[in-house]
Parts: C-alpha cells; structure tokens; sequence
C-alpha cells in the first residue's frame, strides 16, 4: 500500500514470533526484495482497536509513521483485524495512540485524517543536544558543503526542518540528508525536511527519513513542517504540503494537536517464502 507515494508491506503478525527487523530489511530491498519504505505490522492490541510495529527499510524500529498508519487502518479494517467505531479508530504505535477519523467509499478505506498528537519543542523530548529554551528555531548545522538553519519538532519522532527560498528540487537532499540524519547533535539521529513556503496555504517540501532515505512522502515530516511553518509566522492554521508522491492537507491552530488528511491506497498483495 502507499500513502501519496510513500509505500509499506503490511502483514498480520498477530502470534508470530519473527525476526522482524530482518524481515523487514529483506522485503524492503528494492533490487532483492519487494521493495518498500518500511514493513507495518499488526499484532494484538493491549487496549484499543488495533496495534502496529514500524519496521524502516534498514530494519531499525521508528516510533510512527503518519502515511504509514493510514494504510495500516485500511489494511487492519478491510481484513478484519480490526473493526473501527462508526468512522474512529485508535492505533497504538510506539509513539502513544493515535487516533483516526476514516475516509470510506463504501466498505473500503480510501483515506482519514490522523490526529498527530501535540507537536514536542524541548530539546530533550526532539531529541536535539543543545541547551536552549523551546522551541529550538534556526539552530545552526554545519555538514560539510552546506550551512543549514533547521527548526526542531518531535512529531512522536524527530525532525529537523530546513527553509530554502528556491525549489526543493534543487536542493542537493541525496547528498546532505545523510549526514543530517547523523549529525552528532541528533543523538537518536533525526529525519530531515527541506520545505519552500510558496504562500499563507501552500508549501512543497522533500524528505530524508532516518532508516529509509528519500521517499515520495512523509506525515510526520509534514506536520512538522506545518508546525515549524506556523511558528514562523509563514503560514496560518491550514496548509496544503505537496511532496514528491502526492499532497497532505495539515491543520493546526499553533497550540492544540496537529492534523493530517491524506489518501491510502492499495496497490498489490503476494506470499513471502520463507
């Protein structure tokens, strides 16, 4: 499945004890395996409707996945693992439970809108290694070719948001994201936005994910930069983010939980040999 263009395996894992971050490095490799930005696994939930793991493609475990967690709710729903309350479900994720007001067109899941939680500024809570009151705007990275300014948002998991006054194409992500994602400042290493505000409601942005690399799109990376946009000033409390795959709709009134809108999409379903 895909949420505008970022794509996952999901597979029901309930009673199967796996090496799952073996698993996931396998089937997520493009050239060997399926292919995938990370593997999402359902087992049993401890109280709410459904419970998800989130494998990367290097096999490390992140905390959530905004993209990924519309799909598992589609997955999860139409396969009867789960069944949702009227249009809610709740999802536990390593990063708390994360609820979902789902899109359907019929018996089928086409989308929903994620409450993404309250977005996190302390340093420790990012994390970020420098001593400074939250939130930690335009802090200074130095990577070799580059000089960036990066705001810092735990979205349940950590970014670094960098604006650029050009194109986001043009911007050299292949070469820098790596070493941001690394920086010694970011001690559980970091995933790294580069976003162009293009007015009040728009902006375009791509994303290095931590553990993955590039990909089409990112919901946690969105949020965060809705968030480190807002609190700028360069937007308002809505704004339509287009990535590489697709566009999120993100809304959030500067001190309240952020939401994200965006599409699931099935794509194709095979058998794994063991």
């Amino acid at each position: 499945m895909h949420g505008a263009g970022n794509d996952f395996l999901l597979v029901d894992g309930r009673g199967q004890a796996r090496n799952w971050e073996a698993l996931a490095q396998a089937m997520c490799e493009r050239n060997f395996g399926v292919g995938a930005d990370g593997l999402l696994v359902a087992i049993e939930p401890q109280r709410e409707h459904a419970r998800m793991r989130l494998f990367n493609a290097d096999g490390s475990e992140a905390e959530m996945s905004g993209n990924g967690v519309r799909c598992f709710a589609k997955f999860v729903v139409e396969n009867g693992i789960a069944s949702a309350e009227g249009t809610t479900l709740n999802v536990e994720t390593g990063a708390g439970v994360i609820r979902l007001d789902l899109v359907l067109d019929g018996e089928s899941v086409t989308g929903a809108r994620v409450d993404m939680g309250l977005p996190r500024f302390a340093p420790a809570d990012v994390p970020v290694a420098v001593e400074r009151e939250p939130p930690v705007l335009d802090l200074t990275v130095q990577v070799e070719g580059a000089s960036l300014a990066v705001t810092c948002v735990s979205m349940g998991n950590p970014h670094a948001v960098h604006f650029v006054s050009g194109a986001v194409a043009d911007f050299p992500l292949r070469s820098i994201g790596p070493q941001v994602e690394r920086h010694v400042l970011f001690p559980a290493r970091v995933n790294f936005e580069v976003a162009r505000v293009l007015d009040r409601s728009h902006i375009e942005s791509r994303t290095w994910e931590r553990g993955v690399g590039e990909t089409k799109a990112c919901g946690t990376g969105a949020s965060a930069i809705m968030v480190s946009a807002r609190l700028h000033g360069f937007v308002g409390d809505r704004v339509e983010v287009r990535e590489p795959g697709g566009s999120l709709t993100l809304e959030w009134d500067g001190e309240g939980h952020v939401f994200l809108t965006g599409p699931a999409a099935y794509v194709y379903a095979g058998d794994w040999p063991d």
